[in-house]
């Protein structure tokens, strides 16, 4: 009877490994078409020159891959600017889903004419613009967004009059229960903390991630695809010598 208890025990052992090994190789194949879907969004041949020109230092199929951003989402982009990234979210959402793009009330004329003219292209039939400030970033009927991305844009609010304690508190209580919010910004030197945004438009990561986890965001994944450690992190973005140091953290509302 033992001898058959123990063949039964690897019978079963071996048919959980065998479902492990089906759930993965699931899980692998959507990842690999997730990634086709996104090549296919880069690669759209209505995409404009200087978009395909930014595509060069932000990696986009990396960084769409990291979101997790599918079809039918409800997407909010903070900090829009000239709208580079919610036109991709808007791609990738397709016309079952939404984004919001968010930008200051009182935006960069600049980037606000970009944006409005992207509103006419049909790759952001289902984008909305939002002027509102940081700390009050959306309506009070925008809620359970899927998903949030802060790209490159969070530096920015240190040295402007944002309650960045509010502002995180809005985007919690904006997303659904294990909605995902997604922030890329230029690394600043240990020790630089929040001082350095306007000057170097950079921040330090470990005091970004503190002030995302005190709104109750949970840590779940960074990447280092666009990290250079070759960058000293003590000049400006906009005067770099090498590529600029990055990093990229996927943050989660807890259920």
């Amino acid at each position: 009877m033992r001898g058959h208890t123990i063949i039964r025990y690897f019978q079963r052992l071996a048919l959980g490994l065998c479902a492990c090994a089906a759930v993965l190789a699931v899980f692998g194949s959507h990842q690999a078409a997730a990634k086709d879907d996104y090549a296919a969004i880069i690669a759209a041949p209505d995409r404009s020159e200087a978009d395909r020109q930014t595509d060069q230092r932000r990696d986009p199929v990396k960084l769409l891959t990291f979101t997790g951003v599918r079809a039918g989402m409800k997407v909010l982009d903070m900090g829009a600017g000239g709208g580079y990234s919610t036109e991709l979210m808007a791609r990738a959402v397709g016309p079952t889903g939404v984004v919001y793009g968010q930008d200051s009330a009182e935006p960069n004329e600049r980037a606000k004419e970009r944006f409005e003219a992207r509103l006419n292209t049909p790759a952001m039939k289902k984008a909305i613009r939002l002027a509102r400030n940081f700390d009050d970033p959306v309506p009070a009927d925008v809620r359970n967004l899927d998903l949030i991305t802060f790209f490159f844009a969070y530096h920015d609010t240190t040295y402007m009059n944002v309650d960045r304690a509010a502002m995180n508190r809005k985007l919690f209580a904006a997303l659904k229960p294990g909605g995902i919010l997604v922030i890329a910004d230029h690394s600043a030197r240990p020790g630089d903390g929040t001082t350095v945004g306007k000057t170097l438009h950079r921040i330090e990561e470990s005091a970004l991630r503190r002030e995302v986890e005190a709104a109750g965001f949970k840590l779940v994944a960074e990447s280092n695809f666009l990290r250079h450690p070759e960058d000293p992190r003590n000049e400006s973005v906009f005067q770099r010598k090498v590529p600029v140091d990055e990093f990229v953290l996927k943050f989660r509302k807890p259920r």
